[in-house]
């Protein structure tokens, strides 16, 4: 579409249900959304001027809401998508070339063919290639594209900006090169490829599943390779509660040997019972042999396979109780979870920097708060970023 006429039927309203779709009915939300969106194709047209044929794309952050590290496991995870995004401005070529700009990052190009992983690539260079690679890898032939972003997902605040960013260039090269071949778990795949190999971050299936799923979702990863996936239709507010992602300002940048020790600690529990993951270990006889596992494993691998087995069992129940929308029963079950977490998997603040605890820190003073009311936890990766809490609705302003 023109640039102008973009701009023209954002300003007359014309796209008003797509961003009610996305970001809510709130006057001041769509309002906002809509001069963001302007904004960012005035952007694009500053930066890529002699190009006027556009599209715009979105691809969600997400919020865990239970399974709390289970999906590298092969276990149970509850998520949502939220109305934080990433969005872009692209204009399609045939150059061999993509140019992005995205707000607050140096604008780089890459060729369409330079997919070899190098010393040095980092953040979206390293997620465009892997994606690219993953496409040459079905003979699909990328041309180019010019590329303006914005984002409002927290940068290491726990809600995936990363795997938003994946889905956000998978979407494009299936939308414009793949003629939408790839359904959503197909994009999921990729972007998760890519953040292991390329991106450089050992991470399950989730995050890029629940951004290209949408909706609130539960995903069992007892098949990985084909994950059972359920939407449920169900929203927080018809309840009385609001679901709120709080930044604790602290980041979980640079944390990466926290969340593998995660990884690998399970995995060492794994092992002993000639298993990969802890969804294939049978959790009576997980429980019978811990006497014989503290010879070989560590005491906080063997807690945090504790929490594996309760948390993943957790998350189905959790889906169950939202299905029969026994709201009370859920929010006990997420209380459940956020104890978890602290005194199990033990992930609230790194052991590197014992007297930084944000996590920590929210999520006590958020208790008090609510005083036995709603529910609250740590929220994704841990050890820094957010916590999420279940607020009455006429309680969020003060919260």
């Amino acid at each position: 579409m023109n640039i102008k006429n973009f701009e023209q039927k954002l300003s007359n309203h014309e796209f008003d249900n797509i961003l009610t779709l996305l970001y809510g009915n709130q006057e001041d939300v769509l309002a906002t959304q809509t001069k963001r969106y302007q904004n960012a194709l005035s952007a694009f047209h500053s930066f890529f001027p002699e190009k006027d044929d556009v599209k715009m794309f979105s691809a969600s952050g997400r919020t865990e809401i239970g399974g709390n590290h289970t999906d590298h496991q092969h276990g149970v995870v509850l998520g949502g998508a939220v109305n934080l995004d990433a969005i872009c401005v692209v204009s399609f070529h045939e150059e061999g070339i993509v140019r992005i700009n995205s707000e607050g990052y140096a604008p780089f190009e890459l060729a369409v063919n330079n997919l070899k992983p190098e010393n040095g690539d980092s953040g979206t260079a390293s997620i465009l290639k892997g994606v690219l690679f993953k496409y040459a890898e079905k003979n699909v032939k990328v041309g180019g594209f010019d590329m303006y972003c914005t984002s409002d997902v927290i940068n290491g605040g726990g809600v995936s900006s990363s795997a938003a960013f994946e889905v956000l260039i998978c979407t494009i090269i299936n939308s414009h090169y793949y003629q939408n071949k790839s359904d959503a778990l197909e994009i999921a795949k990729i972007s998760q490829f890519t953040e292991n190999v390329y991106f450089g971050k050992k991470s399950g299936l989730l995050d890029q599943t629940i951004s290209a799923v949408g909706g609130l979702v539960s995903v069992d990863f007892k098949d990985n390779k084909n994950p059972s996936i359920e939407k449920i239709d169900l929203r927080f507010e018809d309840f009385g509660y609001t679901l709120c992602v709080v930044d604790t300002k602290s980041s979980h940048e640079n944390l990466s040997d926290q969340y593998d020790a995660i990884t690998d600690e399970m995995r060492d529990v794994a092992t002993y019972f000639g298993k990969t993951v802890l969804g294939d270990v049978e959790k009576d006889a997980f429980y019978e042999a811990i006497p014989l596992l503290r010879a070989t494993c560590s005491e906080r691998a063997i807690l945090r396979a504790m929490h594996f087995f309760d948390e993943t069992e957790r998350a189905r129940l959790e889906a169950y109780a939202l299905k029969a929308k026994d709201i009370e029963r859920f929010l006990a079950l997420v209380n459940e979870s956020g104890d978890s977490s602290w005194m199990l998997l033990q992930n609230l603040y790194s052991c590197n920097t014992p007297t930084q605890q944000g996590i920590s820190l929210a999520i006590a003073y958020s208790k008090k708060v609510l005083n036995g009311k709603g529910a609250v936890r740590v929220h994704g990766g841990g050890f820094a970023g957010t916590i999420q809490a279940f607020v009455p609705t006429d309680m969020v302003n003060i919260y």
